[in-house]
């Protein structure tokens, strides 16, 4: 027998507007939105590390799988937070608009996650695309937001924890629906939704893994930049262009014993180490990559420091938030971690951080430091 509509509501007998269409796919937003809160947490730990979380430099790709999961989950929720709205926007329209305090909370809680959860989504979209058309630090809102919407999608799942079971009890049914008067049928509509999801993620995947790319119509940078490496930043917006081919040019390391500088020559004269390493960038997209230079452990023991303390790196770009870094020490005892001087095969671009830069395993591209002039041993 088909189900009488909530009293005020508007009558629909779209198979899309059923409870266990809606349960269904709020269970599948939940676990791609989850995914993506999760990953985007530990990213934000990496960048800005409190004193108890520490973050290894092996596997080299770790990082790369974490915030490529990161972002593809993020546009896996966005065809799902579609579905899930449109599935449940005729309770919008219910008459009383408040029937009780939990029926409050629970229209509350939906407005919330609804209105962030759909910021977070849009931004970090956005973001991906570089393209900032506001004037807020995105980082810092996208990360409080990012509270909001765990915060209010827990308490709306609690508020409606047994209509859910309710309904993914139901969908066990085999009896036939139903017939509508319009519309796709339930598993017509959760097919659909899965068809699109996997779409929009098949369409973006390849940014970030490899062999998807020839069929990614809407990756973004994989590939693209000079020595075939996309580019975040250039040399000309950082405004380095003159600073760093100054023939005076001195690279400074600093130790609690003395400061040394070292010419690019004296550079190329030290023990070099070539390393194929991921580049990944907050943005989702990465790139492998090979690296020739001076590993770091080697530079250190070089300037009489011991390889396992904690380096400050400062760039020749005076302004912007990443020009300077914090290495820790799991990764300056890595050999792989490495003062880069060329980057497949020939002497890096300047948009990749001529005359030298950093390139460490399992970190961030905003943390590897382009255009160094100074290594500061700090513990």
């Amino acid at each position: 027998m088909e189900e009488e509509p909530t009293k005020g509501q508007p009558r629909s007998r779209s198979a899309a507007h059923d409870e266990r269409v809606t349960a269904r796919i709020g269970l599948w937003l939940a676990i791609s939105f989850g995914l993506c809160f999760a990953t985007g947490l530990l990213s934000h730990l990496i960048q800005h590390p409190p004193s108890w979380f520490t973050w290894p430099s092996r596997p080299v790709w770790l990082y790369r799988v974490t915030q490529g999961t990161h972002v593809i989950s993020g546009i896996a929720s966005i065809p799902l937070l579609l579905a899930k709205l449109w599935s449940v926007y005729p309770k919008l329209f219910e008459r009383p608009v408040v029937r009780s305090v939990p029926h409050a909370v629970e229209r509350l809680s939906i407005l919330v996650l609804s209105a962030s959860v759909f910021f977070e989504l849009t931004t970090g979209l956005l973001n991906v695309a570089q393209n900032y058309p506001w004037n807020f630090y995105f980082p810092t809102v996208h990360y409080a937001v990012a509270w909001i919407a765990v915060g209010s999608l827990l308490v709306h799942i609690a508020v409606k924890l047994p209509v859910v079971r309710r309904a993914l009890e139901r969908t066990t049914d085999r009896k036939p629906e139903p017939k509508t008067t319009s519309g796709l049928s339930r598993r017509g509509f959760l097919r659909t939704t899965l068809l699109s999801t996997g779409a929009a993620v098949l369409a973006t995947a390849g940014a970030t893994v490899p062999w998807l790319r020839d069929v990614s119509v809407l990756s973004w940078r994989s590939d693209n930049g000079p020595q075939g490496v996309p580019v975040n930043r250039t040399a000309a917006a950082a405004g380095v262009l003159t600073s760093a081919r100054d023939p005076e040019w001195r690279l400074e390391v600093v130790t609690s014993a003395a400061t040394r500088s070292f010419t690019l020559a004296e550079l190329r004269a030290l023990p070099q180490t070539t390393a194929e390493l991921p580049i990944a960038c907050v943005e989702g997209w990465s790139a492998n990559a090979t690296w020739t230079g001076v590993a770091l452990p080697d530079l250190l023991r070089a300037t009489g420091a011991a390889p396992g303390v904690t380096v400050k790196v400062t760039s020749l770009e005076n302004r912007g938030l990443y020009s300077r870094s914090t290495v820790p020490g799991e990764h300056t005892a890595d050999p792989l971690t490495l003062l880069a001087l060329d980057l497949n095969g020939g002497e890096l671009d300047l948009d990749h951080g001529y005359p030298c830069r950093i390139i460490a395993p399992n970190r961030p591209g905003v943390l590897q430091t382009k255009w160094v002039r100074r290594l500061e041993v700090v513990a």
